[in-house]
């Protein structure tokens, strides 16, 4: 069973009806119960850093959260905020993170003169693979996702980097850390690459 996890940060139903097309077997939820027995999580998330931490903290599912991810070690995927929930912190505020990606969640500062660059960055912009991932299974050439966000994640070891994004800066856009996958686009609205993407982690198995 795939659990999207409900903290009150962003539309979950979209993300439920993209993998709906390839499993029947989703819920969202933030019910301990129903947690415990997932064999996937996905984290999504639109907001502040802060606000989700917070709500992740009310609804007491850290610890569970820690538990199913790093114990337990199944596989998990953070979309957008989700994904820098991941990181030890954030620029956007002052609560700690989740701590899984030794890395953290910082502003884009575009001083290149491009006047074209705002902030945030929002629309389709093409992905660079950085490593092999079973994320990553048969890409399209040239993939480009949707994206809607001001803050970027700056991992501590680049090998944890499967996707990057250049826009002004060079970001990660994908990582993965064994078990621990990110996305900093969102999938639900990338049309076919996202509909691989999400295919390619109902699909994916983790054995350590």
């Amino acid at each position: 069973m795939i659990v999207i996890i409900d903290y009150g940060m962003g539309n979950v139903g979209s993300i439920q009806n993209m993998v709906k097309k390839f499993t029947k077997d989703v819920v969202i939820t933030s019910d301990h119960e129903i947690i415990r027995n997932a064999g996937k999580l996905i984290l999504p998330g639109v907001g502040a850093f802060d606000n989700g931490m917070k709500n992740l903290a009310r609804l007491n599912l850290i610890d569970i959260l820690n538990d199913k991810t790093l114990n337990e070690k199944i596989p998990v995927l953070g979309i957008c905020l989700g994904m820098q929930l991941l990181t030890n912190k954030s620029e956007e505020g002052e609560r700690e993170g989740l701590k899984w990606i030794d890395g953290e969640t910082v502003k884009f500062r575009l001083n290149n003169g491009n006047n074209d660059l705002k902030v945030p960055h929002m629309g389709w912009n093409y992905v660079k693979k950085i490593r092999e991932s079973a994320l990553l299974e048969n890409m399209f050439e040239e993939s480009r996702y949707y994206f809607v966000h001001s803050y970027y994640v700056t991992c501590k070891n680049d090998k944890e980097s499967i996707l990057k994004t250049l826009y002004g800066v060079e970001f990660t856009s994908a990582l993965q850390k064994e078990n621990i996958f990110g996305v900093q686009f969102h999938p639900e609205k990338s049309h076919k690459y996202g509909l691989q993407l999400i295919k390619n982690f109902v699909n994916l198995s983790y054995n350590g």
